[in-house]
């Protein structure tokens, strides 16, 4: 029997330390539960941590990132073992990436919250793959046991024997050549996802929206001032959200992202000879949504259905369904080229009269400004700070939501449909997508009612 050193016995107390959180956890309001209890006793429960890590895959790309109902094969490979290609990829990362964990149930993740455990700036994964003779002996005074534990815990790499896609992955292989009984010959229109890339560009964009080096430097390009560092800003991002409540389903990474999945824009540059003005003197910014690109197009369109009586049906459906979406598209492009044309801190002229919800939903970034300290102003410090609290508060997006759907009944009204209600209110509140923490767009819920 091997005795520990120092430094295996920081290895145990660091896992016991880890064993002892979750017991704490698992017997908030339990504690006569000893059947409960015994089960996190720190050899019985690395004994069921070991034997339940085959349910665990260490992963680059996850075929539940596709779809969740996907039954084939996820896929381990490291970025150098791929053949450079011109295009941004996986094999872009280099030896420095995040793997993640697939799991068939989300209930044995707390096995790889183990492995995944700090210790001299490493995992304690990468400690047993190394062969680490420390942390052998603090897994478990008997040599035997401790084999047989690193064996399962190292045994999430693994290649399966046959590679499988399935028809929820979406594989589709398109003919770009000649021969059709040539492989080579097919272009991939769907790969796999690599949740390797995407924590590598989720880590580059909030480091870029939330670091301190680029908040100095993004101070300093707004004040047009000199800057030693680079300036990095990602505008007009989308989010593609998996997982839905439950991102741990899907994988590790995609659960420490919440789910949240960058897309960068791909968008022609838009040019407009008028443009946006600020907004000073107007109460609300829906009539002004009204002139905005295709609005009242869309309005109408909607209008004229309904108008037209169509018979409950999924045609109908289907149609209504698209010129919704299409209008909140709108509505959410109207609010980023708000925020992208105006300098932060516009709302805070005393000619802005617009409701609190919409300087919040169209100035976000004013809450990153500095407080505003003036004696001669008193009032100015006392704004900021309140609006700070209402961003912080987060109660403006269904505030909004309403705004928009009160809007979108009277001018329904206004056509000649009168019978629109809180039916309807509760309807098109639920269609729009206001950035409640920018930029990540969200679907708020509908509120309760509307007016008139």
């Amino acid at each position: 029997m091997a005795e520990l050193t120092q430094r295996a016995s920081a290895i145990r107390a660091a896992i016991a330390g880890y064993i002892e959180s979750r017991r704490e956890a698992k017997l908030k309001g339990k504690d006569g539960d000893v059947d409960l209890a015994s089960k996190y006793e720190y050899e019985t429960w690395l004994a069921s941590a070991a034997a339940r890590a085959k349910h665990l895959q260490s992963v680059t790309h996850v075929l539940k990132a596709t779809h969740p109902s996907a039954k084939g094969s996820n896929v381990y490979v490291q970025p150098g073992e791929m053949l450079g290609r011109g295009e941004v990829g996986t094999h872009s990362l280099g030896p420095e990436f995040a793997e993640d964990t697939a799991v068939a149930d989300a209930k044995h993740l707390d096995v790889f919250s183990l492995l995944k455990l700090p210790f001299e700036g490493r995992r304690v994964l990468d400690w047993l793959r190394d062969g680490d003779v420390d942390i052998r002996v603090a897994l478990h005074s008997d040599p035997a046991v401790a084999d047989r534990w690193i064996k399962a815990f190292k045994g999430l790499i693994r290649v399966e024997e046959r590679l499988a896609s399935h028809a929820f992955a979406k594989q589709v292989y398109w003919l770009a050549g000649e021969s059709a009984t040539q492989n080579d010959q097919y272009h991939l229109l769907q790969p796999m996802f690599s949740s390797a890339l995407a924590h590598a560009v989720h880590g580059e964009i909030q480091e870029a929206r939330f670091g301190e080096s680029n908040k100095l430097a993004r101070q300093a390009f707004r004040a047009k001032e000199a800057h030693e560092g680079p300036y990095r800003d990602y505008r007009s991002l989308a989010v593609r959200k998996l997982g839905g409540t439950k991102p741990q389903n899907v994988s590790q990474l995609n659960s420490e992202r919440g789910g949240i999945n960058y897309l960068l824009a791909s968008l022609p540059p838009t040019w407009s000879p008028q443009g946006l003005r600020i907004p000073l003197g107007l109460t609300s910014m829906m009539d002004r949504f009204a002139y905005f690109k295709g609005t009242r197009r869309l309005l109408k369109s909607l209008a004229d259905f309904l108008l037209g009586d169509p018979p409950p049906n999924g045609t109908t459906r289907s149609t209504r369904r698209a010129i919704e979406q299409e209008l909140a598209a709108r509505l959410a492009l109207f609010a980023a080229e708000i925020r992208m044309r105006f300098e932060p801190g516009w709302s805070r002229d005393p000619e802005c009269v617009l409701a609190s919800c919409e300087k919040l939903w169209l100035d976000p970034e004013r809450v990153e400004l500095p407080v505003r300290v003036d004696p001669e102003h008193p009032e100015w410090e006392a704004q900021d700070r309140e609006f700070i609290a209402a961003y912080d508060l987060g109660n403006w997006p269904d505030e909004v939501a309403g705004q928009f759907a009160n809007w979108v009944n009277a001018r329904l009204r206004d056509a000649g449909l009168t019978t629109v209600g809180d039916a309807e209110f509760r309807h098109w509140a639920r269609q729009v997508i206001v950035d409640a923490a920018w930029p990540v767009p969200t679907n708020r819920r509908a509120p309760m009612g509307g007016e008139g």
